[in-house]
């Protein structure tokens, strides 16, 4: 490594590290890095695949600048996950134990004593999640500058994960009340391995000021890609199998191809929520059992207590035995779990971009290919099949997502939202941070330029400091200060407000005195029923409703608990590929037979209903408008919709709408007349819209601001417009009945 600058720059003692380590020379994202960081005077977005170094490329040079302060210095790195801060402590304690840099954990799990010591004396590197640190904002009050004067830098890894999140709105606004009260900037690094739009994230981690980037793409190591269809036969009577737990056949059929193809190696096994995590756990070490062969399938979700998560990622990472894990996004991001062989992927990915972060997971030793298996169900075709099933839906929006990832596009971070939960949030805790603020201040701390959430006027915070008011959250005292009312001083002290997202309220599962993890009470259980949990089957013997807790013992047979699922929202490019797909006659590779059937099969449907130049479907008491846009942009046209009274619904196909009586030329002219007009305002929009509150904090907001929050992050008004106004103009003016295709009889 002699010949390597950005090596030379290094700390002596770190180059003697990484020497006696083994070293033979540095990565290319650590030597483009290092010089950028190492000075401590700019914001750095390094962006590289799982498994380039990028946790190296950050923490290399930051120690060695850190090493080079008179005073003791103090480097904050901040993570989406415990068991991430977990992982950075075991691979940087070994390094700053040869500094004589302390490394501090500080989590929910972390004792009350290890805190209070990095208290006494707050140096070293402090690992933690943005949830701990609010605590500490709120705790610890004015003693902020005192406890971080010395911090060099803030470190915040899988920068993705919190893009455009009301998690990343609350992060955001930490890092300026943080600086607020040093009176200066701390640079920051952000580290990811999933950003579409580089200057998107940018925005993101410093929104007025330059930021350097480090964008080093994948190596293009050989990646293979194999989807499988399974095909899901009519019950008798007619009934539809799939969604059904008692009938359905695809399911057991997958688990019998992984088990068969995943034995004796280490993979990673993503269904789509954590009802399924349970089903293909159970099914797969039920074959273990038949088949007398060790427990090779372990489940990871977020329900799960840390003890069985723990018992996962063990598995994982160590080498005597083969174990593969069935896990929702909670193993998505970067823990540490070593290189896997293979990714397998049930269902319709979330998104381009999950995709791509799941499947850097394999292939990360050096000279194997990156493995991606993917399962697709879908209904047998018969008389009753409905339009879904009829174009293989599943089929063709999974087929999408590997084109495009394979063509290196992945959606770009959504940086946009009005993000008023987090505001009531970030107000409260502001609140008690000062012991109290003027009106004024905290519009400043929180709403001024350059602070985050700056596009929030004056007349709309003052709304909202009313409405608060009106519902005892806040009050003012005679000077005008504001203050936590009766309501508020009670969220504040709950151990729930520091968190920025919502969560169910669940029920503790305990078998044996011993804490399995936990289940939504949304979805509620009865004594006697059993369950599939942590990948084993168990009976409830009772129910504590006073304590939340379900007692159960081990027991054979049972259901998967009806978790909710988790499907991400869908890009219009996802659904232009999906049209594109249908267009082309080609065989794609990388479909096994029956996948291509499927494909086939969709294209046929396409052809025969004319879909290339049909815009609106009849289906009975319905139409289909098909726009081949996402999910923000078919959301906005049914909001215009419904805001002249016509019911109607985003979907997968673009915009369900209920005819009552119209006939599709009517439908067809009401939607060229609003495509015609000006945009509405928000309020106009979403005036007869209802259940708009999606974050923790949106029930305590105004009507007009729940309005403007929810349109802010959930629809895209200027694509529908221009949709509107472009496509069906074409269309009624170039084409009308007959030769538009458009027919009231039902398909």
């Amino acid at each position: 490594m002699s010949a390597s600058q950005a090596f030379l720059q290094l700390d002596p003692r770190i180059q003697h590290y990484l020497w006696a380590e083994g070293w033979g020379a540095l990565r290319e994202v650590q030597e483009r890095a290092i010089p950028l960081i190492l000075p401590g005077d700019r914001d750095v977005i390094v962006a590289a695949s799982t498994a380039s170094g990028k946790t190296e490329a950050a923490f290399l040079p930051a120690l060695t600048h850190l090493l080079q302060q008179p005073d003791d210095g103090l480097i904050i790195y901040i993570s989406p996950l415990k068991a991430l801060i977990n992982d950075q402590f075991g691979r940087l304690d070994r390094l700053c134990e040869n500094l004589e840099v302390l490394v501090w954990p500080w989590h929910g799990d972390i004792t009350a004593t290890s805190k209070r010591k990095f208290v006494q004396k707050p140096r070293g590197v402090l690992l933690i999640t943005p949830e701990s640190l609010e605590a500490t904002l709120c705790n610890r009050g004015t003693s902020i500058a005192g406890l971080f004067k010395n911090t060099t830098f803030f470190v915040i890894d899988e920068l993705h994960a919190f893009i455009g999140t009301e998690r990343g709105k609350q992060l955001q606004s930490l890092l300026h009340r943080i600086e607020t009260a040093l009176g200066r900037n701390v640079p920051r690094i952000g580290l990811s391995a999933t950003l579409g739009d580089m200057s998107l994230a940018a925005h993101f981690l410093r929104p007025d000021l330059p930021v350097a980037m480090v964008d080093v793409p994948s190596t293009g190591g050989q990646l293979l890609i194999l989807v499988k269809g399974f095909e899901e036969p009519p019950a008798e009577g007619g009934k539809r199998r799939k969604n059904d737990p008692e009938t359905e056949r695809a399911p057991p059929a997958i688990a019998e191809h992984m088990f068969k193809v995943l034995r004796g190696s280490n993979n990673l096994i993503f269904p789509n929520s954590r009802r399924e995590v349970e089903r293909y756990t159970h099914l797969l070490n039920t074959l273990c059992e038949q088949t007398q062969a060790p427990k090779e399938f372990w489940p990871h979700h977020g329900s799960l207590s840390k003890e069985i998560r723990y018992e996962t990622e063990a598995a994982l990472k160590q080498r005597e035995r083969p174990a593969t894990a069935v896990c929702t996004s909670t193993l998505e991001l970067g823990i540490d779990i070593g290189a896997v062989k293979s990714v397998a992927q049930i269902g319709t990915p979330p998104s381009v971009a999950s995709l791509r972060q799941r499947l850097g997971r394999s292939g990360r030793r050096e000279g194997e290919p990156a493995i991606l298996r993917g399962y697709v169900i879908e209904d047998a075709l018969d008389e009753k099949a409905d339009l879904a099933t009829r174009l293989r839906l599943d089929t063709v929006q999974t087929a999408a997502a590997i084109s495009l990832l394979l063509e290196h596009w992945f959606e770009p971070p959504a940086v946009h939202g009005a993000h008023y939960s987090t505001l009531v949030q970030q107000l409260l805790s502001a609140i008690a941070q000062y012991g109290g603020l003027q009106a004024g201040q905290a519009f400043l701390l929180l709403c001024a330029q350059s602070a985050p959430f700056e596009g929030v006027s004056k007349d709309s915070f003052a709304e909202l400091l009313r409405t608060l008011g009106q519902d005892e959250i806040l009050t003012q005292d005679h000077s005008g200060l504001l203050l936590h009312g009766r309501i508020g001083d009670k969220i504040v002290n709950h151990y729930s407000f520091y968190a920025a997202f919502a969560s169910d309220e669940e029920f503790r599962i305990v078998s044996s005195g011993k804490a399995l993890g936990t289940l939504p009470v949304s979805q509620m259980v009865s004594p006697g029923q059993r369950i599939l949990f942590g990948g084993r089957t168990w009976l409830i013997e009772e129910i504590d409703e006073p304590h939340k807790t379900i007692h159960v013992a081990p027991a054979k047979g049972g259901a998967p608990p009806l978790f909710d699922g988790g499907g991400g929202r869908v890009h219009t490019r996802v659904r232009q590929r999906m049209r594109e797909i249908y267009l082309q006659t080609g065989a794609l590779g990388y479909l096994d037979s029956e996948a291509q059937r499927f494909l086939d099969e969709g294209r046929t449907a396409f052809q025969d209903l004319d879909l290339q130049h049909r815009t609106l479907l009849d289906q009975g008491s319905q139409a289909i408008l098909l726009t081949w846009l996402g999910d923000s942009a078919n959301e906005a046209i049914a909001c215009l919709l419904m805001s002249r009274g016509v019911g109607a619904s985003a979907g997968r196909l673009g915009v369900e709408i209920q005819r009552t009586g119209r006939g599709l030329h009517e439908i067809e002219d009401l939607l060229t007349d609003v495509g015609s007009e000006a945009a509405p305002s928000v309020d106009e929009l979403l005036a007869k819209a209802n259940n708009l509150a999606r974050q923790k904090w949106d029930g305590l907001l105004s009507p007009k601001l729940l309005r403007e929050t929810y349109a802010s992050s959930n629809i895209d008004l200027n694509e529908a417009m221009t949709w509107l106004r472009t496509t069906l103009e074409y269309t009624t003016t170039q084409q009308r009945p007959p030769s538009s295709g458009l027919t009231d009889q039902p398909l």
